[in-house]
């Protein structure tokens, strides 16, 4: 199964799985200590893209490209122009276009900053997760507060689009640690704060950390009171919510993400990248020396398929809907269903809205606050 060729994806996202050291809460692809492999990948992942390009009827135009990874901000910087010269030559950026590049404090130089800028990237995102050293030491992440404040203030000079991420649930982190983190990012000179909920991914240390009780994790209530007192205090400082986990100020949400929440087409290049042509999704190859090789033998690097059935529509349309502060438009959700599932849904709805869980305004279907921590059990309720 092919990615459509008559799709029009108009956000791109790129790859890069190499790290100086991984994270015990990760389980994304990313690799330590295969930087002697960083030249073969490249040459591998310009090849995709080209491939992928000279496919197309006619020269796409792109609206975000974002550079995830992995450790971004550790590509060689010879290599990350040549990819960009591939894209520019490949595609026409549209004139408001986004770029954003994942960066972990303590990998950034100057010059990095300003040829990523000079390239064309206008969005830098910063992985701070905590501003506690030791909890972060013990987690295998290798970072320290001066990191992050070398970081942010390189980047300010260049950039007024400046994002972090940061990690809700951290073993080690108290209430108080956690408030005293926000009350010091919302001074820093940054747009967009994105907040997730730590995740316990199986065969990781953190799982077996977990599981054999050598690491206590804190109450999921004093978790999810931490988060929405996080929702007011920053709304207090502009931070806007505008999806589950984000929240910017006005005229600085993610462009890219938005397009996952909107299930618009979108093409992944590298390794275990995804894609959605609009009604199938793909994942790449996951494995390093497979999708190099397959790659340089012109063979396909598609690892997994599917074609979304009814039911996988409607949950992703519902789930990625009301992940946004805007909801989605009610008919829309009716005029999928058939008579007798309309029935249940909009008595589920009624059920929703009367426990002050929803809201069902001007023609649009919301979470309310207090449902914000509980949205899967919410859709669970709503689904087919």
């Amino acid at each position: 199964m092919h990615f459509d060729t008559t799709s029009v994806p108009r956000s791109l996202y790129i790859h890069w799985p190499f790290c100086p050291y991984k994270c015990h809460f990760c389980n994304f692809v990313a690799l330590a200590a295969h930087d002697q492999y960083m030249a073969d990948y490249h040459n591998a992942l310009v090849k995709e893209i080209e491939t992928f390009f000279s496919r197309q009827n006619s020269k796409l135009t792109i609206d975000t490209v974002y550079l995830g990874g992995g450790t971004p901000s550790t590509y060689p910087l010879p290599l990350l122009l040549d990819t960009f010269g591939t894209l520019k030559n490949a595609v026409t950026f549209s004139s408001d276009y986004e770029m954003s590049i994942e960066v972990n404090p303590g990998t950034v130089s100057d010059e990095q900053l300003v040829a990523w800028r000079e390239m064309g990237i206008n969005r830098i995102s910063i992985g701070v997760q905590s501003l506690n050293e030791m909890v972060l030491k013990r987690l295998n992440r290798h970072q320290s507060t001066k990191d992050v404040g070398e970081v942010l203030e390189k980047a300010h000079r260049l950039f007024s689009a400046l994002s972090i991420d940061l990690i809700l649930g951290l073993p080690g982190v108290s209430a108080e640690q956690w408030k005293e983190t926000l009350a010091q990012v919302v001074q820093w000179p940054i747009a967009h704060i994105s907040i997730y909920f730590l995740m316990v991914h199986e065969q990781t240390p953190l799982y077996f950390g977990v599981k054999s009780n050598k690491i206590t994790l804190p109450p999921d209530d004093e978790v999810v009171d931490l988060y929405y007192w996080s929702i007011d205090y920053l709304a207090e400082h502009q931070f806007v919510q505008y999806e589950i986990s984000n929240f910017a100020r006005p005229g600085f949400e993610s462009r890219h993400n938005k397009a996952y929440w909107d299930r618009v087409p979108f093409k992944g290049f590298g390794l275990g990248a995804c894609s959605f042509d609009g009604n199938r999704r793909f994942q790449n190859e996951k494995n390093l020396m497979k999708y190099i090789n397959n790659i340089g033998d012109g063979k396909d690097v598609i690892d997994f398929s599917e074609q979304l059935s009814r039911e996988q529509i409607w949950l992703e349309t519902l789930m990625l809907g009301l992940r946004q502060k805007n909801g989605m438009v009610y008919e829309e959700l009716i005029n999928f269903l058939h008579d007798e599932e309309k029935e249940r849904f909009k008595a589920q709805v009624a059920l929703l809205c009367d426990r002050s869980l929803m809201k069902c305004e001007n023609g649009r279907l919301q979470l309310l606050p207090r449902a914000l921590a509980v949205e899967n059990e919410v859709v669970e309720k709503l689904s087919m």
